[in-house]
């Protein structure tokens, strides 16, 4: 189906969320728990597998599809599609998991596909269809780091995209080469070669800090990098976190025990 054109407006810095802008009768597709705020005459409706073709469209086989493609990314089985019903313009908002920044992406500029991590769809305009890619390397998908499977964007619209950190985006010449930490790698065009490379030293495997293989990316193409994968400040959080059988007090007078025990007062909060 035809793309809907949206306008938008990225607020915040580190903690950012979209406000995307829809004239009467346009929507825009959102992942399940995105939603941050949305103004009244907007109707949310939850549908099955992918929405790129709106609530009502597809069919059972369509929607079963796309549902299943979703599920083979790690995703979640539904979409939700925000439509403006009224008659002047309204705005729904769509905010980031964790901090970073929020990429808006032409897709029109980029031939209509996008390559990304599985988690870095956040919202897109009705009409940008949710899909999966294959590696095309089995030591990629194995060690890669983001997995075998990726999601693949098409469509000629706008969509939004969320890293960790600071956001790099490098243009890649024919034959470039550029070697990335396998976490760091957000997005790619189609047209970028992209497979693993093992470091080549065991010592520098073991003691180096950054594993056992790179992401090796070949141009020409466009490749979006992040400087603070999630799971990198999940593992930094872990290691932080008071252990099983004592604590860590580094950094701190309180210590982390203590520390832990107050952020655990404040975010509960709300039980008592």
């Amino acid at each position: 189906m035809a793309m809907d054109v949206v306008d938008y407006e990225i607020r915040g810095s580190e903690m950012q969320f979209v406000e995307v802008e829809l004239d009467p009768g346009e929507a825009a597709i959102g992942e399940a728990g995105s939603m941050m705020f949305m103004d009244a005459g907007v109707r949310m409706n939850t549908v099955f597998g992918d929405a790129s073709g709106g609530a009502q469209g597809g069919g059972l086989f369509g929607k079963l599809l796309g549902a299943g493609k979703r599920l083979v990314t790690g995703e979640s089985l539904f979409t939700t599609v925000y439509t403006n019903e009224s008659a002047a313009k309204r705005r729904v908002a769509f905010a980031a998991p964790y901090p970073g920044k929020i990429i808006p992406i032409d897709l029109r500029q980029l031939g209509g596909t996008l390559i990304c991590q599985k988690d870095a769809f956040l919202c897109a305009a009705r009409g940008v269809s949710l899909g999966i890619w294959f590696q095309r390397r089995l030591s990629t998908g194995f060690f890669g780091g983001e997995g075998f499977i990726m999601q693949k964007l098409d469509g000629d619209g706008l969509a939004f995209v969320h890293a960790g950190g600071t956001v790099v985006r490098r243009e890649l010449q024919p034959g470039q080469i550029l070697m990335v930490d396998t976490g760091c790698l957000v997005a790619l065009t189609p047209n970028v070669s992209f497979e693993v490379e093992y470091v080549g030293q065991i010592k520098t495997a073991l003691f180096g800090g950054e594993g056992l293989f790179l992401a090796k990316v070949t141009g020409p193409g466009t490749v979006w990098l992040q400087s603070l994968p999630f799971s990198r400040l999940a593992s930094r959080v872990f290691a932080a976190a008071p252990q099983r059988g004592g604590s860590r007090e580094e950094g701190s007078l309180l210590g982390a025990g203590a520390i832990g025990g107050v952020l655990g007062g404040i975010f509960g909060g709300d039980d008592e």
